[in-house]
């Protein structure tokens, strides 16, 4: 199993900055593409930024420009820094990876628990 953990969560008025980090552990034999999702209330969890193990990024529209994620292959983090943030951007955020957790396993796909932060006007 691989553990996912979130922090960096909080409150932010809009226009802010915030960078979330996940880190992971547990039985990795290769760690595959790492992101980042988001839910807000009442809606669907959604993709907001995967990185690859070669650093390649690719964003959801709502926050291409703002966000930039990142990734660290020897500590087994993610990171998500996020700038110009808007009430839209409050949601719970999940990290998120697939990964291989012995030799010629499949990929499994792992999540957080989520952390949250809330953007006011």
């Amino acid at each position: 199993q691989v553990q996912l953990v979130e922090s960096g969560g909080g409150l932010v008025q809009a226009g802010g900055s915030l960078r979330l980090s996940c880190a992971a552990s547990g039985s990795i034999f290769e760690m595959d593409v790492m992101g980042w999702y988001r839910q807000a209330p009442g809606k669907q969890r959604e993709l907001v930024a995967t990185v690859t193990p070669d650093s390649t990024t690719t964003y959801a529209d709502s926050v291409k420009g703002r966000f930039t994620a990142s990734r660290d292959n020897a500590k087994n983090m993610v990171y998500l820094q996020m700038n110009d943030l808007k009430p839209e951007d409050t949601a719970s955020y999940y990290c998120n990876c697939i990964a291989q957790t012995y030799h010629g396993s499949p990929n499994f796909n792992f999540w957080g628990q989520g952390t949250q932060f809330t953007v006011s006007s």
